[in-house]
């Protein structure tokens, strides 16, 4: 990394003391936060992607977005007493046919609301793939978890901050379009911002990813307010340090920014349970956007109790297997598997809407109420 100059610093400061100024007016005060989450019921659901789609693109083209399968495994969420779901998005839909793809959003937003479930939209995603490309999209890989999943933008637009205003028109175009509609629950901005991954793409992706999402991060939510939906806004802690006072530059913009906030854990109860209460002393809504991986220790029966107990909003990872694989785990990447593992990692049902395990599933309605 080049030296930087004593001016460069201080400038960056001053951008830094000004963004947070616009934070202050623009992010929701603690008590509106509060306010919003306490006319909400428990939130609890799961990042959705229809079976038959292996990723964003999949799921929102016109030549493959699959209403009817939408429909029956949303209702089989809805059985369950899931009244929230997790859905990502991509930027390249809207440079394909903007109109199109929120004609498709709005669509699916009906069919979600027909079941009683509110819609997390996230526009961007740093995880998997970083050359994605319209079209037809490749078949799964056998046996490999999220062998398709794309990210949004591609990594040559994020690697080059000049482009980096590109996507203004498909943020804006989006809480624009959705900033009044009551069926949108949230929008969940940019998922793990500063993810490498390192086992399966890592070869390709930039040193500086974390400086360079960073800077993203900061254009994203002064794009948000200037539309300022009626919706929440945030983005993710997934990673480091959540303890007050002493995060990291990028959890911090997370923590400072975000009206309502958002984490992802995947380990023992343990160790949520003590990463959860680093969030408490914040003062607002909790959201766990992503759990339950049941080979590390993290699973319904553990981390569902403790969040109806503290009213954090749960929503797992996966629901019905399909063409995205996550039934198989993160190391598929890097050692062979030729059948699907005794013990899944994420999913919660089959294709046919049979359970993966019946007693998890009486859990999840005994917690739910259903």
């Amino acid at each position: 990394m080049k030296k930087v100059t004593g001016l460069v610093l201080a400038l960056f400061g001053m951008v830094s003391c000004c963004q947070a100024e616009d934070a202050t007016v623009q992010r929701w005060s603690a008590e509106k936060a509060n306010q919003w989450y306490a006319g909400q019921p428990w939130l609890v659901g799961c990042n959705f992607t229809p079976s038959t789609a292996i990723n964003q693109l999949e799921m929102w083209q016109a030549d493959t977005f699959d209403p009817v399968t939408i429909d029956r495994e949303l209702g089989w969420a809805e059985e369950l007493g899931m009244n929230m779901i997790r859905v990502y998005l991509h930027d390249l839909l809207w440079q394909q046919d903007s109109e199109g793809f929120l004609q498709r959003m709005d669509q699916f937003l009906t069919i979600a609301d027909k079941h009683h479930i509110k819609v997390m939209f996230v526009p961007l995603d740093s995880v998997w793939d970083p050359f994605p490309k319209l079209g037809n999209q490749r078949a799964p890989k056998p046996h490999v978890h999220n062998s398709g999943w794309l990210q949004s933008p591609h990594i040559d637009l994020l690697k080059d901050p000049a482009r980096h205003d590109e996507l203004e028109g498909y943020i804006k175009g989006l809480l624009t379009r959705f900033q009044h509609d009551k069926r949108v629950l949230l929008w969940d901005l940019y998922n793990e911002p500063d993810n490498h991954n390192v086992e399966s793409y890592g070869s390709f992706e930039p040193g500086n990813k974390g400086e360079l999402a960073l800077r993203l991060l900061h254009k994203l939510f002064q794009w948000s307010w200037q539309v300022r939906p009626d919706q929440p806004l945030s983005v993710c802690l997934w990673k480091g340090n959540w303890r007050k006072g002493e995060l990291d530059e990028l959890n911090r913009i997370a923590v400072d920014y975000s009206d309502v906030i958002t984490y992802h854990h995947y380990g023992p109860f343990i160790d949520l349970k003590a990463q959860t209460e680093l969030l408490f002393p914040y003062n607002r809504p909790l959201i766990c956007t992503e759990y339950m991986a049941r080979p590390t220790g993290s699973t319904f029966m553990s981390a569902l109790p403790y969040f109806k107990k503290y009213r954090i909003g749960a929503c797992n990872w996966g629901f019905v297997a399909g063409k995205t694989q996550t039934q198989y785990p993160w190391d598929s990447w890097e050692q062979t598997y030729t059948a699907e593992p005794p013990q899944w990692f994420h999913e919660i049902l089959r294709p046919d809407g049979s359970p993966y395990d019946v007693n998890e599933v009486e859990f999840i309605k005994m917690m739910t109420g259903k």
